[in-house]
């Protein structure tokens, strides 16, 4: 099988890259990646030499760069992870999220569905659903829950989302989504809060919280995503949507004071800063279709996976630290 992987330079594609070429010797997997702030290439280091692996750079939302590439390469399956993904940056400049999120994605569909793609995957998001009140522990999203985005980055992506499926429901291209819970793990980009928050306090620096930090959200470890998106692909229903979660709800606060205990650090680092417009409440994802119907399980709790991360960030500083002087510069 050979496998487009888009996005495979970020934080969520690089692990995909590495778990797919890891399991799979027989693959041929194609990460493109237009190496914006985001992107970096030395989360892939360790597989650049990997026999069949190629790296390509550009933007998905190129219509004759991918037309040209898809006539070249006649992929049998295309995952699409490349998005921009951060919502404090979607505020301030909701275009280039249009353009990324939505333009690029209706360009992968048209090629998939011109060259045959077997399967087209979608990677999205719980944001899609809006959020859920702080005092309804009993609500959790299902995959029937209406879409309602709050922030321009989500809306992106439910837009997204809802292209994807017409491809399926107008031209029966074989597509599906996943929609996943906030994800931790190696290789994570140092502006999201789990890495920020790490790097933060081992400077010894003060740890900005939005609002009371009060807002929760369910984390889902990066390599148990991976396992589902296997799933997903060799096993999902043509036009079906899953929704993928760890079942770890934490405030922001709380997994704050997570990180400064693992690290011996003094909760007076903690700084609470004016929110952010539009700052959902709280995600919680019923993963239950996908445990159901595909037997997934996941491999880490958060307290497990936030040690392992921990250390992880201890032993690859020299990773995180370049990212930092890069966004400094």
């Amino acid at each position: 099988m050979k496998i487009l992987i888009t996005g495979g330079a970020g934080f969520i594609g690089c692990n995909f890259v590495r778990y797919m070429i890891n399991k799979y010797k027989d693959y041929e997997i194609v990460n493109l990646d237009l190496l914006t702030y985001a992107g970096n290439l030395e989360s892939l280091k360790d597989i650049e030499k990997e026999a069949k692996y190629k790296f390509v750079r550009g933007d998905i939302s190129d219509k004759n760069f991918i037309f040209n590439l898809f006539e070249t390469e006649r992929f049998d399956a295309v995952i699409n992870f490349a998005a921009e993904s951060h919502v404090d940056r979607s505020v301030l400049n909701p275009a280039i999220f249009i353009q990324t999120n939505v333009v690029g994605t209706q360009v992968l569909l048209e090629a998939s569905r011109k060259y045959n793609v077997k399967r087209y995957h979608q990677v999205s998001t719980d944001e899609v659903y809006g959020d859920l009140p702080l005092d309804r522990k009993d609500l959790f999203f299902t995959e029937e829950t209406p879409l309602n985005p709050s922030s321009p980055y989500s809306a992106s992506k439910a837009a997204a989302d809802f292209l994807v499926s017409s491809y399926y429901k107008t031209y029966g291209l074989p597509i599906t989504i996943s929609r996943c819970s906030n994800n931790y793990g190696p290789y994570h980009f140092p502006e999201k809060l789990i890495p920020l928050m790490i790097s933060k306090a081992l400077n010894n620096e003060r740890l900005p919280i939005y609002g009371d930090g009060k807002n929760v959200r369910d984390w889902l470890h990066v390599y148990d995503h991976c396992s589902a998106i296997d799933l997903i692909l060799h096993n999902g229903i043509n036009g079906q949507v899953y929704n993928v979660g760890g079942n770890n709800e934490k405030t922001n606060l709380e997994v704050v004071k997570i990180i400064l205990k693992e690290l011996s650090k003094s909760e007076n680092l903690i700084k609470y800063i004016d929110d952010r417009p539009g700052h959902d409440l709280r995600y919680a994802i019923n993963a239950e279709k996908l445990k159901n119907d595909l037997g997934w399980k996941p491999k880490y709790t958060f307290c497990s996976g936030i040690k392992d991360v921990i250390d992880w960030y201890l032993n690859n500083e020299e990773w995180w630290k370049k990212i930092i002087l890069r966004r400094e510069d």
